[in-house]
């Protein structure tokens, strides 16, 4: 998958002290990408848009 016009965004669940980051690219048609900001080139997960939405929707992402 070509991600390289992804615009990635760090998280703003991600922790403030640069440990814990998530960056998320939502600018892409029909998915949303997640990669570890500690690793830009590292594996990403990739989601429908939909799935997304619920993941971070879900009580399990709030605690």
């Amino acid at each position: 998958m070509d991600l390289t016009g992804a615009r990635w965004r760090k998280s703003i669940r991600s922790g403030p002290d640069g440990g814990n980051c998530v960056e998320v690219a939502s600018d892409l048609p029909g998915l949303v990408a997640v990669r570890d900001s500690k690793d830009p080139t590292g594996p990403v997960l990739v989601f429908p848009p939909g799935a997304w939405r619920a993941f971070v929707g879900s009580d399990a992402v709030r605690r």
